[in-house]
């Protein structure tokens, strides 16, 4: 009966010592994993003072935190997780606005329209960019011309 017991025990024991290494022949794939507002240098080099929440919400997309704390800052975060290294990438930027709702600041970890260097590759710590040194008509987009629906509206007095 002892030898039996000891014989289940050594056996028991080698399948639960097999099963714990698996070889390696074949991987599994994994897949890069993105969360959150994709911010490229373009969409931050349109951001000028004074723009509207709505404006900002355009150029940028919805914030992925507006808190009720600070109703004048979004946030925007970007996680980036590459799936074959487990590499994490991760970026923070920032909105300020005034009581008006109008754009003061921008800060974050993406560079403003004001760098003269659009090469560099974008510095991971935070930083705040006051958009006052910005000049508020510099470059700015052309008018968009209405399409039909937008002049049949106005004929009609919308």
């Amino acid at each position: 009966m002892t030898l039996s017991r000891l014989a289940g025990t050594a056996l028991l024991l080698a399948a639960i010592a097999g099963c714990s290494s698996v070889p390696r022949i074949v991987n599994e794939y994994k897949i890069d994993i993105q969360q959150g507002n994709v911010l490229t240098q373009d969409m931050v080099s349109q951001l000028r003072p004074g723009l509207t929440k709505d404006q900002v919400r355009f150029v940028l997309g919805s914030p992925v935190l507006m808190d009720m704390f600070h109703a004048n800052r979004w946030d925007y975060v970007y996680r980036f997780q590459k799936g074959a290294s487990g590499s994490v990438e991760m970026r923070k930027f920032s909105t300020y606005f005034d009581t008006n709702d109008k754009l003061v600041r921008v800060a974050g970890d993406v560079t403003a329209a004001q760098e003269s260097d659009a090469t560099a590759a974008p510095e991971s710590r935070m930083r705040e960019i006051d958009l006052g040194s910005i000049a508020a008509d510099s470059t700015a987009p052309p008018p968009v011309e209405k399409g039909f629906f937008g002049r049949m509206m106005e004929s009609v007095g919308f």
